[in-house]
């Protein structure tokens, strides 16, 4: 239990956080961070669902001490003066958030946080429970709802709150995979792109992928990936043979969801298809599976396997269109709470009242 969640106080009057969850990342690109990193990461029987005492020899005793290094190299090439490009430009969306909100008259708090590695989201909720902040809504930066990600993220904030006594109104958000800013937003990019390089012949949209069986299992991951990129295509007036939908990220030798990233690109390379453009639209800031694995790898497995051209476009990052459509997002599901300056100054007179009612009747406050 938070240890100030002990000195409760009568009148407690905070305004309402937003928490803005993404993956994570590691401290730095170095085998050294990539181990608790790793860890953590895989840890999670919502991301690995083999058997607990199977899946931790495997692990620890080949996973980590061989993927360490290798991903190290990975991430440093992509790591910036600022950072890891995932947590500079999720530290950016919050910050940017926070600052549309509050043109908009809400009064609220944006918080970036991580499930894994830091800012940690654990240690986020810390801080919000110490500081009496009554209403949360928890916002993961994962379009698409999948087990293995939002879910993940749902379990560790019902997991804080067991150690609780005093258990702030929670509100959390599913997913936005077809709300009409995030498609605008998609659309806008893409166009954006086309202007500057003209339009590709092919469009491919690239989603991180999942095991199969969670989909056989009830998991609606597939179709919200589906839908966003029908909708998106439908945005741009693209015919079905216009683009591709693929899953990209497989790891071990379970079947994924296919068609699979890679190969199907150095299939259009194989099969004639000078130029693609590929964006990837289930991940809102840049990160490794984006800049190393899309604008890296799968790049050179599409010119060795003949292609001309090949064009990332970039995630939503810190685009003013998608803060505009995620301001979207979160006011929708703040509706209701106390959050414009005239609505605190009443919470604040009500606090008050109850502070010198607590005091009248010798209550505790």
């Amino acid at each position: 239990m938070s240890k100030k969640a002990l000195n409760f106080k009568h009148g407690n009057s905070t305004k309402a956080a937003v928490v803005l969850v993404n993956l994570g990342t590691p401290d730095a690109p170095t085998a050294q961070a990539l181990r608790p990193y790793l860890k953590q990461f895989l840890s999670d029987t919502r991301v690995v669902e083999i058997p607990r005492f199977v899946w931790w020899f495997i692990l620890n005793g080949i996973i980590i001490p061989f993927r360490a290094k290798k991903s190290a190299a990975k991430y440093a090439s992509i790591w910036t003066n600022e950072g890891s490009p995932l947590k500079v430009h999720t530290v950016n969306q919050a910050t940017l958030l926070r600052g549309y909100l509050g043109e908009r008259g809400h009064q609220v708090d944006v918080i970036p946080a991580m499930s894994y590695g830091n800012p940690a989201l654990t240690d986020v909720l810390e801080q919000l429970q110490q500081n009496g902040t009554k209403r949360i809504l928890i916002l993961p930066a994962y379009p698409q709802y999948s087990g293995t990600t939002t879910a993940s993220v749902f379990d560790a904030v019902f997991d804080f709150y067991k150690k609780e006594r005093n258990i702030p109104e929670l509100r959390l958000v599913k997913n936005y995979h077809d709300h009409d800013g995030y498609i605008l937003a998609l659309k806008k990019s893409i166009l954006k792109h086309w202007e500057q390089h003209q339009r590709a012949g092919h469009l491919v949209m690239s989603f991180h992928g999942v095991p199969k069986r969670t989909l056989l299992l009830g998991d609606q991951y597939h179709c919200e990936c589906y839908k966003t990129a029908r909708l998106v295509a439908e945005s741009l007036g693209l015919k079905d043979n216009e683009y591709t939908v693929t899953f990209q990220s497989r790891f071990g030798k379970a079947e994924w969801l296919q068609p699979y990233t890679q190969p199907t690109i150095e299939a259009m390379g194989k099969n004639g298809t000078s130029r693609v453009d590929v964006i990837c639209p289930g991940f809102t800031s840049d990160c490794l599976e984006t800049l190393e694995e899309i604008n890296m790898e799968v790049r050179e497995a599409f010119l060795l396997a003949g292609g001309k051209e090949y064009y990332y476009i970039p995630c939503l990052n810190e685009d003013p269109e998608w803060i505009r459509g995620l301001a979207q997002i979160t006011e929708s599901h703040l509706s209701g709470w106390p959050t414009s300056a005239e609505a605190l100054r009443q919470q604040q007179e009500q606090a008050a009242v109850s502070v010198a009612r607590a005091k009248l009747f010798g209550a505790p406050n």
